[in-house]
């Protein structure tokens, strides 16, 4: 049977126009499924690169000013859950800096430190969980009934002043020099860096507290989990580490080597560093037996001559992309501030990159904020400054 026909059509039978409608519908559906996927395409694309781990992100204009001023060796800045950074300097004070105006107050100058040399009021952590826990952590030294000592002690913060004082390391040997003293926590243990305090065996002899990388729970006590029963020994074989930090769960520091080989380490449980016996890589002949004899982890990255590291931190923001998934380490004596690229796995450095040599004399420490700038302290004895680096607008 055929339809009835307007003049100049052609006669179509039933069968027929039902493939043609079949298959008008089979394209309309292909075509409308096309440009859902084109326009969801579109929408990935236009989003900011730093979703994409794959598509590199150009490198930005760096600045940077200076905060504050007039402080007196700064040695420990790090960013606080208040959104101020938190700052100790040699003499014993704390304060807090507002990011913003760069105003300073203090919160609290503890009594008993003896500032000698290099020593001081050094290292200091906050709780993590800072808002139920106001625990700061400090590190410092003191003379004590046997000569220069240094102790770990645990602060309560009530929101203006710290109180009510609490020991959870003491009589750790102290000197004018290598006192060591950065301070970290990670999974609710807290780890610390000790000098040899010019006693150069110590760093070896894992009975004494010199010398090592430390970890104990955030009472004081030690875990049941350290390489030896009832000992806050996590590593030996330091000579003078200034800086630590995590990234992700690696843990990295950086040490004072003597005239030659400043390292970066990646540090390890139960492992041994090598100082005093080794400097730097096992690369020497009479470095060689006693590595392979010591288990010795070699550093990633040494300087010689050296460059004396100090503060240390991971930056990994999308502020300043070309610093992404690096160690920024301050220096004392190369007065400038590296870069060191880590490759995916963060087992080598790939590149050194310096910022501001011998601009703002030596620095000492760096920290950095959630929005990715990050701020850095000198170390000059007069007129200290803390300056934030930042993208330009």
């Amino acid at each position: 049977m055929l339809f009835e026909m307007h003049p100049g059509e052609h006669a179509i039978s039933i069968p027929r126009l039902h493939s043609v409608i079949l298959l008008t519908k089979c394209l309309r559906m292909k075509y409308l499924l096309f440009v859902g996927v084109f326009i969801l395409l579109s929408i990935c694309c236009s989003d900011k690169t730093e979703s994409n781990p794959l598509v590199p992100q150009q490198p930005v204009t760096i600045e940077e000013k200076v905060l504050t001023q007039n402080l007196s060796h700064p040695w420990e800045i790090l960013w606080g859950p208040d959104n101020f950074i938190w700052m100790t300097e040699r003499n014993g004070k704390i304060s807090r800096v507002n990011p913003l105006s760069g105003a300073v107050t203090v919160v609290h100058t503890i009594q008993d430190v003896v500032s000698s040399g290099e020593g001081g009021l050094l290292g200091m952590v906050l709780h993590p969980n800072f808002s139920s826990n106001p625990y700061v952590y400090v590190g410092y030294n003191f003379t004590g009934s046997n000569g220069y000592k240094e102790k770990i002690v645990r602060f309560t913060y009530n929101g203006t002043t710290l109180s009510a004082p609490l020991i959870l390391v003491d009589n750790i040997d102290a000197s004018g020099i290598h006192n060591g003293c950065r301070l970290v926590i990670k999974d609710d243990k807290l780890y610390i860096t000790t000098g040899d305090a010019a006693n150069q065996p110590s760093a070896q002899n894992t009975s004494s507290l010199n010398g090592k990388v430390l970890r104990i729970n955030l009472d004081g006590s030690i875990p049941s989990d350290n390489p030896i029963a009832n000992n806050r020994v996590w590593s030996w074989g330091h000579r003078n580490a200034q800086g630590l930090v995590f990234a992700g769960n690696k843990l990295f520091s950086s040490e004072h080597g003597p005239a030659n080989d400043d390292e970066i380490n990646t540090i390890e449980k139960a492992r041994n560093y090598g100082w005093p016996s080794a400097e730097g890589k096992c690369n020497e002949t009479n470095e060689q037996s006693f590595c392979t004899a010591n288990n010795i982890k070699e550093p990633i990255y040494t300087w010689t001559p050296t460059a004396a590291v100090c503060g240390m931190d991971f930056y990994n923001s999308d502020h300043l992309p070309q610093w992404k998934n690096s160690l920024l380490v301050t220096t004392l004596k190369n007065s400038r501030l590296y870069q060191l690229k880590l490759n995916a796995a963060q087992t080598e450095v790939t590149e050194a990159i310096e910022f501001f040599n011998n601009k703002y004399g030596r620095l000492r420490d760096i920290c950095i904020a959630p929005d990715g700038k990050v701020y850095f302290s000198t170390s000059n004895g007069s007129n200290d400054k803390i300056v934030v680096v930042s993208a330009s607008p």
